[in-house]
């Protein structure tokens, strides 16, 4: 998530105002939609349900602009909501679609390999099946660190969670995935 710190704040100064509001949100809509696109799409593992989580975040942060506090960085403040919209999504499919965990698995893997917009190979595969195994905070703080390298200070604001926990979360999330492959081989 390395977005330019100057023109988020530039951004988040211009939100403040009615005047600059529109145009300042549609940048920052330009600026921040490829990360958090992909941060809800590593969960949600199908474009069309990440579009829509997508579309979801950004029209309530327009909703909620006057209640940012600016506590965080503007970014911070959208991966939360996107987050928060990304594990209602997941519970309300579990509750709608499955009764188990591994049902879940199964649903969220079809839809992987079905999605037209996937052009992973069979390893990027059981990576993405390795990692569906990992319950859903655990399987976001993984893909926070690992495929979006962001700090665990950051992940606090963003998740609402200590670094502590974070870090336990990611070390147990890296130990079940090399059991999977473990076991798989």
């Amino acid at each position: 998530m390395t977005i330019n710190k100057e023109e988020l704040d530039e951004i988040t100064l211009l939100l403040k105002d009615e005047k600059t509001r529109s145009g300042a949100f549609t940048r920052l809509v330009r600026l921040i939609s490829k990360p958090l696109y992909w941060h809800i799409r590593k969960m949600v593992l199908n474009h069309d349900d990440a579009d829509d989580l997508l579309q979801n975040t950004f029209m309530k942060a327009w909703a909620a602009l006057d209640s940012f506090r600016g506590e965080s960085q503007i970014n911070t403040w959208l991966y939360r909501i996107a987050s928060n919209e990304t594990l209602t999504f997941l519970a309300s499919q579990r509750m709608k679609n499955v009764t188990t965990s591994l049902e879940m698995e199964d649903v969220l893997l079809a839809n992987l390999k079905s999605d037209a917009y996937f052009s992973g190979d069979e390893a990027q595969e059981k990576l993405q099946q390795a990692i569906l195994t990992l319950p859903e905070k655990q399987r976001m703080v993984f893909n926070m660190k690992y495929f979006d390298d962001l700090k665990y200070e950051d992940m606090e604001k963003i998740l609402g969670t200590s670094v502590g926990a974070l870090k336990a979360s990611y070390h147990y999330a890296v130990k079940k995935i090399e059991t999977f492959f473990k076991e798989e081989d």
